[in-house]
């Protein structure tokens, strides 16, 4: 088959990591596969991958909404999907999910499948709900299949009557490397401190996003840190857009000495394996990649309550769900956890016994591929 992957963004998180492992998985099976992407991706996908997917840039396809650019991309997108002749069309995230899919009548026998990564109309306002709900409407009657990262994100999909069936696939991902891993070499470089003591560390991996809320997060961890020892260590990798505003949050703050960020760094698994306890504080996501990766290496999580989390933390037994709404019942359960080391152990062995099966880098692709083999032979039956 030839397969068409479209996403808006191609940087480095958690949709596109999902999205490229299911693609490197299709291609190493025989298919060919493309991704379709906007403007200013991460050079590093062409750089890794480039001898096994085809990277076709669409420069009108950008992440905020704008109407007349986006009607331009559609256009755009339907030129190329025409000019390629795809028997599957899977879009991606939730901009590209609707343009993608309003452009693949430009090939009316292919496929076309929509991977839910995140609710866009979960913790919006009602305005915003509406218009996100309406515009998944228009588009699910361009869709031959709905797959999701976890039940629930499905089930909010099928709640809102956009659709009335969604496959769950899990999120797959190279789980060894996280079980089985060790804190980084430069580990004191990395927090700044001796050598000789490993202080404290809550580690939150995350894309520099204003969903993600790493400042709100700051706000509410600098009335519980005066009560935590000095040399505890808040660790924030990855890299985005927002990495500017929160390093100068931090500064005025003055924890420039209590909060180390990394950057993007090719061993997130050292970093889970360096820290005492893992957080993310998201307002929307799927079910995110890294809380898997955080239990998959024993690390106990604090995690606000989020759509599908239930599938992986199980509350007081590998970690604590908090409320949403509030972060500052994070900054307390984090305080909480670092001072009674007898519960964080306790967590941290429920981390070590979950199940994370679901969630191994074969079932990803295998599945995902099986659904599409599925839907088209249902599809061309009814041709």
């Amino acid at each position: 088959m030839h397969i068409i992957h479209v996403l808006t963004r191609l940087l480095r998180a958690g949709s596109e990591e999902n999205t490229l492992e299911t693609c490197l998985w299709q291609a190493a099976h025989g298919h060919e596969v493309t991704v379709i992407h906007g403007p200013d991706p991460d050079p590093l996908w062409q750089q890794k991958y480039g001898d096994r997917l085809r990277f076709v840039t669409v420069p009108q396809m950008v992440h905020p909404i704008r109407l007349s650019q986006d009607w331009s991309a559609i256009r755009a997108l339907r030129r190329v999907l025409r000019d390629l002749a795809p028997d599957v069309i899977h879009t991606h995230q939730s901009k590209a999910g609707i343009l993608g899919r309003l452009a693949s009548t430009a090939v009316p026998g292919a496929l076309v499948v929509h991977g839910i990564h995140i609710i866009p109309f979960d913790g919006v306002s009602r305005m915003k709900a509406a218009v996100y709900i309406a515009a998944e409407k228009l588009a699910a009657r361009h869709t031959d299949l709905f797959i999701a990262v976890s039940r629930s994100v499905g089930q909010a999909y099928i709640d809102a009557g956009i659709c009335t069936e969604v496959e769950p696939v899990y999120s797959g991902m190279p789980l060894e490397q996280f079980q089985n891993a060790s804190p980084p070499a430069d580990w004191a470089d990395v927090l700044g401190c001796d050598p000789k003591v490993a202080p404290p560390v809550i580690l939150m991996l995350a894309a520099y996003e204003p969903r993600k809320r790493h400042i709100p997060f700051l706000d509410a961890m600098a009335q519980v840190l005066p009560t935590l020892p000095k040399a505890t260590r808040i660790v924030f990798a990855g890299k985005g857009p927002h990495e500017t505003a929160v390093r100068q949050h931090v500064a005025d703050l003055g924890l420039e000495d209590r909060v180390i960020m990394t950057g993007f760094r090719n061993d997130p698994e050292a970093l889970i394996a360096l820290a005492d306890v893992c957080v993310l504080v998201s307002e929307r996501e799927g079910l995110p990649r890294v809380v898997v990766q955080y239990v998959a290496s024993g690390k106990p999580v604090v995690v606000a309550d989020l759509p599908g989390i239930t599938e992986i933390i199980s509350h007081g037994h590998n970690g604590l769900i908090t409320d949403p709404g509030d972060l500052s019942d994070t900054a307390l359960a984090l305080r909480d956890l670092l001072t009674d080391r007898n519960r964080l152990e306790t967590l941290a062995q429920g981390a070590a016994e979950t199940d994370v099966s679901n969630w191994e880098l074969d079932r990803l692709g295998a599945r995902t591929t099986a659904l599409y083999e599925t839907s088209l032979a249902t599809k061309n039956g009814a041709l």
